[in-house]
């Protein structure tokens, strides 16, 4: 009864803030025509299936109607549907045409996670993981991780078989995280490909297979993780367990640095300068050294490389990378002073993980991770 009289304060809140909103500009509609009444019934049952009775609220949320969603939620929510309890705090957590208020969601997340809503459960852990709207509490995220796993969530056996890594919050057992990150690996989580694959390179909670490894590794990439890219990239560059295969390395350094990765950039740049697998190509070697720089990424054996290129050149090269992604103008005017069109430093570097990618510390060669002369600034 207490935790009834604690949803329904909540709703009360709720229909002051609901009200204030629809004097943004974000587009909604609190009644939408027909035509969109089906559309959300068309993604209803794309997502639900048609047996399933048609969710509006979801439908609406999809469309982004958000503050129409937010009101068909409501009445579920004082019902105890998890699902619209879940939409609510989606909404707040990400101030989806309302302000953005993550202690209200995490009130919301608890609500449906007691309701038995598996993705509730997985995101309040992360809440309690990093204590945004919450006070930081790691071993409640164990638990609600463990919770979540149990229930199915990939995410939630991801995080958890992390936490059987570290070992802190939850028994230590490599063997353990090893079988969790397979589960989530197969189930097509990249950044689960990549640690698996690591893992079964390194001999770690599972016996060594380093070419299935490999094949866990070139999956990751192809779902767009640049970590991944980076080190299948190496891999194909160096022939670790697999054919040498030097187009392929180029092309795997290529999307890697185009998604912003510095080591990436830096090490295309490499190429391109040696004509290495790819024609040579002094001057976007030159960019791509310019923006690896911008992120910290230093290496004196590329300088060297460059060290002839002709000072126009040089100059263009740089003038590329301050615009990168984009062209520069035609009249090749460079921007003001501090002006960087392209993605802010530190951007796109690659997500960190609890082991090290493979290849990274231990490999020989011009293109190794562990170049003579790359370093990364702090």
């Amino acid at each position: 009864m207490a935790g009834r009289g604690l949803l329904f304060a909540m709703i009360l809140a709720l229909g002051a803030v609901s009200v204030a909103a629809q004097d943004t500009p974000i587009p909604d509609a609190t009644a939408p025509d027909p035509a969109d009444a089906e559309a959300a019934r068309d993604i209803s049952n794309d997502i639900f299936g048609s047996r399933r009775p048609v969710d509006m609220a979801y439908g609406a949320f999809q469309r982004g109607y958000y503050l129409t969603a937010l009101e068909r939620a409501l009445p579920r929510a004082a019902e105890h549907d998890a699902v619209a309890q879940t939409l609510i705090a989606e909404i707040f957590a990400k101030g989806l045409g309302v302000g953005q208020n993550v202690e209200r969601a995490a009130s919301w997340y608890q609500l449906a996670s007691d309701n038995g809503d598996m993705l509730a459960t997985f995101e309040l852990a992360l809440l309690y993981q990093d204590g945004r709207g919450v006070a930081r509490n790691r071993q409640r995220a164990a638990d609600l991780f463990r919770q979540a796993a149990e229930a199915g969530s990939i995410e939630a056996k991801y995080n958890l078989a992390l936490l059987h890594v570290e070992g802190v919050y939850v028994e230590p057992s490599l063997t353990r995280a090893a079988a969790l990150m397979k589960e989530a690996a197969d189930a097509e989580l990249a950044q689960a490909q990549y640690d698996y694959g690591v893992m079964l390179m390194e001999g770690a909670g599972i016996a060594p297979n380093p070419a299935e490894g490999v094949s866990y590794v070139a999956r990751a990439a192809e779902e767009g993780l640049p970590p991944a890219q980076v080190d299948y990239a190496t891999i194909l560059y160096m022939g670790q367990g697999v054919e040498r295969d030097l187009e392929g390395a180029v092309e795997w350094y290529r999307r890697a640095a185009d998604a912003g990765n510095p080591v990436a950039q830096n090490r295309y740049a490499k190429l391109l300068a040696a004509g290495e697998g790819i024609e040579p190509d002094l001057e976007t070697a030159a960019m791509w050294r310019a923006l690896a720089r911008r992120q910290g990424v230093n290496d004196t054996a590329l300088d060297e490389m460059l060290a002839a290129v002709p000072p126009e050149t040089i100059a263009r090269a740089e003038l590329r990378a301050r615009y990168w992604p984009a062209e520069p103008p035609s009249d090749g005017v460079p921007p003001a002073s501090g002006f960087v069109p392209g993605p802010a430093a530190g951007a796109d570097e690659p997500a960190t993980t609890t082991q090290d990618p493979p290849a990274e510390d231990d490999a020989d060669g011009p293109e190794a991770a562990t170049e003579e002369g790359e370093t990364q600034s702090p």
